[in-house]
C-alpha cells in the first residue's frame, strides 16, 4: 500500500474507521526486530495552525543523542479523540523521512493497540512505515488495570478481555504511564524496552528528550 492510503483525503467517520480496522488487521504484535542499537522517539507540538513533529535518535545503551530531525506542516485534521493518527501521523512520517541513521525501535507519544479499534497513533505509524513501534501515553484511552505502587513495577492493561498494554510506575509521586505495543513489538518487549530507558523522570529518556525537542522547535518559530 502507498503511504497516503493510511491518511486518506476522505475524512468521513465511516472511512476513517475502515482505515483503522485495516491498520489493526496488519499490526504485528510480536517481536520482529534485531538487537537494538539505536532507539528513536517522536513527539508533537502545536503552534497556531501548525504541527511540529520532533524525532530524537539515541544510542540504546548509552542514551547519547545521535541525531535530531523535525518537520513543520499545517494542521489538516481536527482534534477528535481516537482519531489522532490522522491529525499527527503525517507529520511524524515527514519527520521520520529526514533521519539519516537507521533505528531499531521508535517510541511515539500516543496509543498503540490500547485503542478502541486497536489502531492508536503508534500502531498506525508503525504499520504505515512498517517500523517496530511502542506507544507511550500519560492517560488511559481504553481498558482497565491495577495501578502499580512501586517505581519500576508494571501491571497489565486489559480491554475487552485482552491485554493491550501496561501501567508502569516510572517515578514516585507520579501517576503511572501507559505503555503498549504499536507494531512489530510484543507486549513483553514493549515494557522491558521502556523500563531500560527510565532515567528518573516520568517519561523514559527518549520520549522525554523528544518532548523537549519538539517544544524547542516550536519556541524557535516564535522568535
Amino acid at each position: 500500500m502507498q503511504i497516503y492510503e493510511f491518511f486518506p483525503e476522505d475524512s468521513s467517520r465511516e472511512n476513517l474507521i475502515k482505515v483503522q480496522h485495516m491498520v489493526a488487521k496488519r499490526a504485528i504484535i510480536k517481536d520482529d526486530f534485531k538487537n537494538i542499537r539505536f532507539i528513536a522517539a517522536a513527539d508533537q507540538a502545536f503552534l497556531d495552525k501548525l504541527i511540529i513533529s520532533g524525532i530524537i535518535l539515541l544510542d540504546f545503551h548509552s542514551l547519547e543523542i545521535i541525531e535530531r530531525v523535525f518537520s513543520i506542516q499545517p494542521v489538516s485534521f481536527p482534534y477528535i479523540s481516537t482519531f489522532l493518527s490522522f491529525r499527527e501521523g503525517p507529520a511524524i512520517v515527514n519527520a521520520f523521512k529526514k533521519l539519516k541513521t537507521r533505528h531499531d525501535i521508535l517510541l511515539i507519544d500516543g496509543a498503540g493497540i490500547n485503542h478502541p479499534h486497536n489502531a492508536g497513533l503508534a500502531t498506525h505509524v508503525g504499520v504505515a512505515l512498517d517500523l517496530p513501534t511502542i506507544g507511550i501515553t500519560k492517560t488511559i484511552l481504553c481498558g482497565k488495570g491495577v495501578e502499580p505502587t512501586n517505581v519500576g513495577e508494571a501491571s497489565p492493561l486489559v480491554h475487552t478481555d485482552r491485554t493491550v498494554g501496561w501501567l508502569l510506575k516510572s517515578r514516585q509521586k507520579s501517576k503511572p504511564i501507559v505503555i503498549a505495543p504499536g507494531h512489530r513489538v510484543s507486549l513483553d518487549s514493549s515494557i522491558s524496552i521502556v523500563k531500560s530507558c527510565l532515567g528518573g523522570h516520568k517519561l523514559p529518556e527518549p520520549a522525554r528528550l523528544a518532548h523537549e525537542y519538539a517544544n524547542m522547535c516550536k519556541n524557535e518559530q516564535t522568535t
